[in-house]
């Protein structure tokens, strides 16, 4: 970590971590400069999807909610950035304090609750970017009171399909009551269904990806497999926080509920992204998120089955130049074992992680 990195890190862990969040955020809309963004590489470029993304590390959703500054998360250094979770209306999400940070693992446990200004603030700022260049896509979610929550996805199609570059449908927060029901393989049907036919109404194609959570068993993840393939879904993120608890350092803030993510979510989190990827087979998408902190842990997530990768809590830790540094490292990597593209790893480690357990 940089001395500038390091001084900022103990400026935002001064304040309670929504204020930090806020502040960071400002700074980007300000077009700061906060970190140097990495010498492009052609080796890393993906092809995915119909979409060609300048390297393989997103921001993973949760971090820039109402789509206020993809460009300035592009601009760190990112191939891609996932704005969202957005809901068709307006909510405050659950009650503070509902962030914490457990310093000592590299960890976050959140119980946010899909907070975000609704679908006509983050459409008016995706409008006003519109025609510039980079990756964006759009993750979308329920409202907590809605009487129809597949009805609320569809809302999200409809309304972002031509201004995303692809859709994330999240139905793996643990922090909207029933949410994580919708990965039940009936639910999970009719949910895959009305969305298809939204965007086949919307008159845009973006490829739709679903977010999934770490903690479904193994006929869970057949099931969903089962439902991607059949609906023609794009892509499976891999994951979103966990509810489990593994041993932390940080034992007295493990007891908060709501869904932990860092380092200690690398390890099932990549089970889960290898076991997908048995399942599905080579041609569906797989995005891995979990644990990602490192060019050597992005590597690994690809050599275990993913075609690209996110990260969003090791950066409240390593600071803003982390997207850089791990995008640097990685073209350091592929230019030291002679690849011609970094997707030529893509399943180097898969049987060594899929044969793990849950």
């Amino acid at each position: 970590m940089s001395a500038f990195d390091a001084i900022g890190r103990r400026l935002l862990f001064s304040l309670d971590p929504e204020t930090a969040h806020g502040l960071s955020i400002a700074t980007l809309r300000c077009g700061v400069p906060v970190a140097a963004k990495p010498q492009a590489d052609e080796r890393l470029r993906v092809g995915l999807c119909g979409l060609n993304f300048p390297n393989p590390l997103g921001m993973a959703a949760g971090y820039d909610k109402n789509a206020e500054v993809p460009d300035g998360l592009l601009g760190l250094g990112f191939g891609f950035a996932e704005v969202g979770t957005v809901t068709p209306l307006a909510q405050p999400g659950n009650p503070k304090p509902r962030i914490f940070r457990l310093t000592e693992d590299e960890a976050v446990i959140n119980r946010l609750g899909f907070n975000n200004e609704g679908h006509d603030a983050a459409e008016k700022r995706l409008v006003a970017r519109k025609g510039r260049p980079g990756i964006v896509g759009v993750n979308i979610g329920a409202n907590k009171d809605s009487t129809d929550r597949i009805a609320d996805y569809e809302r999200g199609v409809l309304r972002f399909a031509a201004l995303a570059s692809y859709l994330t449908v999240n139905i793996s927060s643990p922090n909207t009551p029933g949410l994580r029901n919708m990965q039940a393989r009936e639910q999970l049907a009719e949910l895959l269904s009305r969305v298809t036919d939204a965007r086949a109404r919307s008159g845009a194609q973006p490829p739709i990806f679903l977010k999934i959570a770490p903690d479904l068993a193994e006929a869970e993840l057949e099931d969903i497999a089962a439902e991607v393939s059949e609906r023609d879904v794009d892509g499976v993120i891999v994951s979103n926080t966990t509810i489990s608890r593994p041993p932390l350092k940080s034992a007295a803030l493990a007891r908060e509920t709501g869904g932990l993510s860092g380092k200690v979510l690398f390890e099932r989190s990549t089970v889960v992204l290898a076991k997908m990827r048995k399942l599905l087979g080579p041609k569906r998408a797989i995005i891995g998120v979990g644990g990602v902190n490192s060019a050597e842990s992005a590597l690994e997530k690809i050599r275990a089955g993913a075609d690209l990768v996110q990260l969003y809590t090791s950066m409240i830790y390593a600071g803003p130049a982390l997207p850089g540094r791990i995008v640097s490292g990685m073209s350091q990597a592929v230019a030291k074992q002679g690849l011609k593209s970094v997707s030529e790893l893509r399943g180097q480690s898969l049987d060594i992680w899929a044969a793990k357990a849950l």
